[in-house]
């Protein structure tokens, strides 16, 4: 009761969620493009499964917060550079990443999705779907986890952060899909950004951190060309 009354405890909340919420953002496109491979009639229950998956994940990662720290110790050195079990994954999901994206693009560029007919949408499989799309949650969680620790002592407060934002990604994975699927440029330039987050990830687990902040400039200026694109789009089709 008195975490409730105490105003610090609101504003770690605040703050720790819309941290998450915004590091969310990439994981959301993910799931919406992941899930597009499955029939119409599955999509919404996939990403709903994936992402209430991602949170149960990170709700068991949050209270195991001493394995979780232990992370950062050094697993073992190669020439002399020390590398822990969080760089790993770290790298693990970044090079996974980068092999989704590319051959989604591959896909898209060639053609396949539309030669090989409707019956072979739901090749994916719907289990393989949910599948990736927690593998690839969880690679996102231990850095957004490991910063919530260093930001909020209580892990009530941690768990009411994931659980809202987790919320709304299922709210806005829908959105984001629908709207990816009627625009195959945005789709591209997607992936284009996914590739960006798994350079990012691996570069990460190297001990070479890029600033969020270069990523996201850079995709926001990409977007906004998009939307123009967009805008030029429909007032050709009016006219």
């Amino acid at each position: 009761m008195d975490l409730l009354l105490d105003p610090t405890i609101w504003a770690s909340f605040l703050t720790l969620t819309l941290m998450e919420i915004v590091l969310g953002i990439d994981n959301v496109i993910f799931v919406s493009i992941v899930a597009n491979r499955l029939p119409e009639s599955q999509r919404a229950l996939g990403r709903t499964i994936g992402l209430v998956g991602a949170l149960v994940m990170r709700i068991a990662l949050l209270f195991a917060i001493t394995w979780l720290i232990g992370l950062t110790a050094v697993a073992f050195s190669v020439l002399g550079q020390d590398v822990s079990w969080r760089d790993l994954i770290l790298m693990a999901g970044g090079v996974f990443l980068l092999t989704k994206a590319t051959l989604e693009i591959h896909k898209s560029v060639e053609g396949e999705e539309e030669s090989a007919g409707p019956g072979s949408v739901a090749a994916a499989g719907f289990g393989v779907v949910v599948a990736q799309i927690m593998a690839l949650d969880l690679v996102f969680s231990v850095d957004s986890i490991l910063t919530a620790i260093g930001m909020v002592e209580h892990v009530e407060v941690m768990v009411a952060a994931v659980m809202v934002s987790i919320g709304v990604m299922i709210l806005a994975a829908g959105p984001i899909a629908e709207f990816i699927h009627r625009h195959p440029t945005a789709k591209m330039l997607a992936l284009s950004f996914l590739l960006l987050i798994g350079v990012a990830l691996v570069a990460d687990g190297l001990h070479f951190h890029i600033p969020r902040g270069y990523l996201y400039a850079a995709i926001g200026f990409s977007v906004m060309v998009e939307v123009l694109n967009q805008l030029a789009r429909r007032k050709h089709r009016k006219a």
